[in-house]
């Protein structure tokens, strides 16, 4: 909501590295239609909403947030398993600082 629209165009233009034509914004008002249990109205969060138009020619595509792992490093489903079963191991094991107190007991 902070967001101005020149903030809006330097961000989209130093992360994404794309020319931005224009940007509008708008906020939109929260309906405040539903009641609760004591027949308050409750009213959802407002937010604003950007519309960006890139420079002509220009096509947005996301960039890519999970890259493919190379195929001698893939984990298959034993890895997997076996790394839950040691930190549940770890998780169980004793601490040596307590002095064989059990766990429930104290803080």
């Amino acid at each position: 909501m902070e967001m101005t629209r020149v903030d809006l165009r330097n961000y989209l233009q130093s992360i994404y590295k794309m020319p931005v034509a224009a940007v509008r914004t708008r906020v939109q008002h929260g309906s405040n239609r539903k009641r609760d249990h004591r027949n308050v109205r409750l009213k959802k969060p407002d937010y604003k909403v950007a519309y960006v138009q890139l420079a002509h020619g220009q096509r947005f595509t996301f960039p890519d947030l999970f890259p493919a792992k190379e195929q001698g490093s893939q984990d298959g489903p034993e890895d997997a398993r076996d790394h839950l079963l040691q930190a549940e191991r770890q998780r169980l094991s004793a601490d040596p600082r307590r002095g064989g107190v059990p766990s429930w007991f104290g803080l």
